[in-house]
């Protein structure tokens, strides 16, 4: 199972299940990506996913795709 930046499983991306996921099979990954501002961060942070930064959850986790709500609920915030 591939797991995205934002810490989704990437076959149950939403993006992903839809078929326009921009990074098709290879799901998303931290990198500087213009289209996506958690991927961008993950990027410019040097961790791999959303989860591993200590400012988890944060502005930019609320642009999606996982709920903000969800974020704050397994960060224990």
């Amino acid at each position: 199972m591939k797991i995205g930046v934002c810490g989704i499983a990437c076959e149950k991306c939403p993006r992903m299940v839809k078929g326009i996921c921009p990074n098709k099979e290879r799901g998303c990954i931290a990198k500087d990506n213009k289209f996506c501002k958690v991927a961008t961060c993950a990027f410019n942070k040097g961790i791999k996913l959303c989860f591993e930064c200590a400012d988890f959850p944060c502005e930019i986790t609320k642009t999606g795709p996982i709920s903000y709500g969800y974020c704050q609920y397994i960060s224990g915030k």
